[in-house]
């Protein structure tokens, strides 16, 4: 039975042909229900962000023909950064970020070339943290990624 809802029935024909579970793809509501917690956040929410970036990040490797444990530790460090640069609690976002910087430590110091097009966004989100978004670090940083595919560490 094809579902009623536009973007599930893209579920069914774009991803899971592809060898997408569905059990993977359950996990994202795992991963986005912390976020309704009241702040200041804890652990729990670094913990359901890292969920996130690890399932979209190696929902995207499988996509792009790699590995999803190529990507994870990528998306976990990335999602972390995303939601402290979105978090208008300004104690919530400063632990996200503190996360954020345990978790880059995690990310390999060389990422394969076949998930790189997806892992440029951890390696903007590195520059974002390292060096406070500046323009000639991110595009530094993404050019390093796709030649090399290091992130910034310091």
């Amino acid at each position: 039975m094809t579902p009623a809802e536009p973007r599930l029935q893209a579920v069914n024909t774009e991803l899971l042909p592809r060898g997408v579970s569905r059990k993977a793809l359950s996990g994202l509501e795992d991963a986005w229900l912390p976020l309704l917690d009241p702040f200041p956040w804890g652990k729990a929410v670094a913990d359901g962000l890292k969920l996130r970036g690890r399932i979209l990040f190696g929902v995207g490797a499988r996509l792009l023909g790699g590995d999803p444990a190529e990507a994870e530790a990528a998306g976990a460090f990335w999602s972390l950064v995303d939601g402290a640069q979105h978090c208008s609690d300004v104690a919530s976002s400063d632990m996200l970020t503190r996360e954020a910087k345990l978790s880059l430590g995690e990310v390999p110091g060389k990422l394969p070339r076949r998930v790189r097009p997806l892992t440029v966004l951890a390696a903007l989100a590195a520059a974002d943290l390292l060096y406070a978004g500046s323009g000639v670090a991110r595009v530094t940083a993404a050019v390093g990624h796709r030649l090399f595919g290091t992130l910034p560490r310091s």
